[in-house]
């Protein structure tokens, strides 16, 4: 595996190194060892998958807050996707900056993503579907967003959103709240 630093304190993008002959190609998408190796957590408490009918369909920013703040691990297994992850950690040099990254199956990356990191994606094709694993198991009390157009961190995302949950539209202002958001 390959890990490629982001402009995000933590965060890394890993490619799949694959070996590859007349049958296609083999390569390891997880590995506890290498992981530890560049100092990330390793451990895995769920796996959890998603897709998405439509282009243009955004899910997130989610996170989950204090004691049950989780890293998550996401790929792309069919179509494609942009995956955005924002650092709200409020110690760190890149609090509030965000980063976005392609995931298709083709491009084998994938994204870790941090405890006190907000993540979401937006789809780039119909038929999308993604795969993550998380450190935490979901924790419903603990489970907040923030907004996909909040000018607080003023992400671009490349295509139009079509398709968006009531609750992904509605979550306040991140700075209206900073006040209750409990770092890790």
């Amino acid at each position: 595996m390959l890990f490629h630093k982001t402009p995000l304190e933590g965060c890394y993008v890993i490619e799949p190194e694959r070996i590859q002959d007349h049958r296609g190609f083999f390569a390891r998408v997880w590995c506890r060892l290498e992981l530890e190796q560049h100092g990330l957590k390793a451990d895995v408490m769920q796996s959890n998958v998603g897709f998405s009918v439509r282009k243009g369909t955004l899910r997130g920013l989610h996170y989950q807050t204090g004691p049950h703040a989780e890293v998550k691990v996401v790929r792309c297994t069919r179509g494609a996707m942009f995956d955005v992850v924002v650092d709200l950690r409020p110690q760190s040099p890149t609090y509030t900056r965000w980063f976005g990254v392609e995931l298709t199956p083709d491009n084998g990356k994938m994204i870790y993503v941090p405890e006190g990191f907000a993540q979401g994606y937006v789809t780039l094709a119909d038929d999308t579907e993604m795969n993550y694993h998380t450190s935490k198991l979901f924790h419903r009390e603990s489970a907040i967003g923030v907004r996909f157009d909040d000018p607080a961190f003023g992400i671009e995302w490349p295509v139009e959103i079509a398709v968006i949950s009531d609750q992904d539209k509605k979550w306040p202002d991140y700075k209206s709240r900073q006040q209750s958001y409990q770092p890790v």
